[in-house]
């Protein structure tokens, strides 16, 4: 005597604390309800999980960006999984929109961590099969994880913004060497030039930068800077002074995640830079908004991707093959 069953597939969609606000608004994208983790903590500070409901056999997302309290995300994000894992999930994903510690993705010198790969290695150990994350610092850290990653971008999101608002005499910049091909990207599809600017950190001096020259044609342009993120500002306030001392008539910067440690929101509000352009893979808090910050959402994007997951379809088709 045989039994034959046919399974349905169930997508079971949960967040961590780091940012309700972004799972939300993925939940609403997708038509499916967030499930309820019970996430609390133990007199001491450790972190207690466990689902309201059965996810055996489901396919699980959890979705956690490793926000400011980036140590408590991660660790958060991995305990989530780990008991997914337990409760017999049939895959997990970790969807991780910021991924922490991606700028530790190599040793820059003697005796220093690869950080990044160590995160990689929690995240696995703990049960998860799949990462999917947003515009990662570098593209190698795909390579640290024993699984498949999806790698997004929000670049569709960033050149609508700019197709929409942008002058018809913009420069895209790339504030380091390491953004070039990012700047070429943005050139090639909205058609403009690119300018470079040549920066240098001082050796052994953390969160410092010095703009050293610019390549380009910057003179009478407005000046649009591209990256990846923005943390204490020191890097576009540089680029920005340096681009307007070249005789750029105005500057924005543009980046996917908008970290935005202190002091970069006082040294962005001084800066000859007129619109801060972040998405929302981090929260923004009240605190944390000044005139020139506008937040974009890539809540459609991340949606796309978590539906072609799983389903089993293509992910880079979403993006014309370019993430």
């Amino acid at each position: 005597m045989t039994m034959e069953l046919i399974t349905k597939k169930r997508l079971d969609l949960y967040s961590g604390r780091s940012h309700p606000e972004l799972a939300q608004e993925i939940a609403d994208r997708l038509g499916v309800q967030l499930g309820e983790p019970n996430l609390r903590e133990f007199a001491n500070g450790e972190i207690h999980c466990r689902f309201n409901e059965s996810i055996r056999g489901g396919d699980v997302f959890i979705i956690q960006t490793h926000g400011r309290a980036v140590n408590q995300s991660i660790m958060e994000q991995a305990i989530m999984i780990d008991a997914a894992k337990r409760a017999s999930a049939k895959r997990i994903t970790a969807v991780c929109p910021y991924f922490g510690y991606s700028r530790q993705d190599r040793k820059a010198l003697p005796r220093e961590p690869i950080t990044a790969k160590l995160v990689t290695d929690i995240l696995r150990t703990a049960g998860a099969q799949r990462i999917v994350s947003l515009d990662l610092h570098s593209g190698q850290l795909q390579g640290f994880f024993d699984g498949p990653v999806d790698h997004l971008t929000a670049l569709p999101v960033l050149l609508d913004y700019l197709r929409t608002n942008g002058p018809p005499d913009l420069v895209v910049v790339a504030p380091d060497a390491g953004r070039v091909k990012v700047a070429e990207r943005f050139g090639q599809h909205l058609g403009t030039d690119i300018a470079i600017v040549h920066k240098r950190r001082p050796r052994g001096a953390a969160n410092t930068v010095e703009a050293l020259g610019v390549v380009g044609p910057v003179k009478g342009r407005c000046c649009v800077l591209i990256d990846d993120m923005i943390d204490t500002a020191g890097t576009v306030t540089a680029a920005a002074e340096l681009l307007v001392s070249e005789g750029a008539t105005d500057v924005w910067t543009m980046a996917t995640h908008g970290i935005l440690s202190d002091p970069a929101v006082d040294r962005l509000k001084n800066a000859p830079v007129s619109r801060v352009v972040v998405t929302n893979t981090l929260p923004m808090p009240d605190y944390m908004n000044f005139d020139k910050l506008e937040v974009l959402s890539v809540a459609s994007v991340v949606a796309d991707a978590i539906d072609a997951v799983f389903e089993d379809t293509s992910v880079s088709e979403i993006f014309g093959g370019e993430n």
